[in-house]
């Protein structure tokens, strides 16, 4: 939000009232973009990052655009998790019965120790309960912790339809599909699962879409389908740290960096 002082305003004021016919000869200013808000994991400085209560608190704070980060169920349904690991934002932790479980695993080139959704089915998931991520930074926000479970993209895509009509205005969905070379190693196809997904329900064949992904060929590979499905639908590459590699392109053995992306001819490259 832009503020101005009293003593800006005034100022401003006086420069006008004195411009006389100067002033009038100077045309108007063409109408600024209206900034869109975009709910990064929905409310989460407000309630627990992508829960239902998350992404509905942002609808009521006016948000025009709802995140959910889509990962992968063992039994291949697409559910809305930050990442993989579910250490930090599940009760998964304080389940006895899934302790044997942890392990450690290499995802988009990093390694991580916790509890993986490719090892839980969506029945064994949603018997976990969501909770605060960064509880000592958020500390108000544990008192949602075990009120909420893991919701499903396609719950996802319901809830934000049915607030779309309670509220009268259109949303908008800006899903982030994760780990996406990982996932396929593993022997899924996260896109073709988002593609069947968001052809299958109307809410997201005609609201605003964007696509986001920090890998570069999942975007490329779906860009027309999901155009197709949905005309107005726009794909958006994420950067990470300029001297990173994305991760689809590391797992091939290229060296382009993302600061290389960020290049003049980077960016061109990136818009084709």
């Amino acid at each position: 939000m832009l503020t101005f002082s009293r003593r800006s305003v005034l100022v401003a004021s006086c420069a006008a009232a004195l411009c006389g016919t100067a002033r009038r000869a100077i045309a108007a200013p063409s109408i600024a973009p209206r900034p869109l808000v975009f709910a990064h994991r929905g409310a989460s400085a407000l309630r627990p990052e992508h829960t239902l209560a998350s992404y509905a608190k942002a609808i009521a704070d006016g948000a025009d655009f709802v995140e959910p980060d889509l990962v992968m169920t063992k039994d291949g349904v697409m559910v809305c998790r930050h990442e993989t690991n579910i250490a930090e934002t599940t009760d998964v932790a304080l389940r006895p019965e899934f302790a044997s479980r942890k392990r450690t695993a290499t995802i988009d080139g990093k390694t991580a120790t916790g509890w993986f959704t490719t090892d839980f089915t969506l029945a064994e998931l949603k018997t976990l309960r969501a909770k605060e991520r960064l509880a000592t930074l958020r500390a108000h926000n544990t008192r949602y912790d075990g009120h909420f479970d893991i919701p499903t993209f396609e719950e996802m895509i319901d809830f934000v339809a049915a607030e779309s009509a309670a509220r009268g205005r259109v949303l908008g969905l800006i899903p982030e599909i994760k780990h996406s070379t990982h996932f396929h190693a593993l022997g899924f196809d996260p896109e073709a699962l988002f593609l069947r997904t968001i052809a299958a329900h109307e809410y997201t064949r005609t609201a605003p879409l964007e696509v986001q992904s920090f890998e570069t060929g999942n975007l490329q590979r779906i860009g027309a389908d999901v155009r197709a499905i949905n005309p107005q639908a726009r794909l958006m590459l994420l950067m990470g740290e300029r001297k990173d590699v994305p991760p689809d392109l590391a797992a091939k053995g290229e060296k382009t960096t993302f600061g290389d992306l960020m290049t003049p001819a980077g960016l061109k490259e990136v818009r084709r």
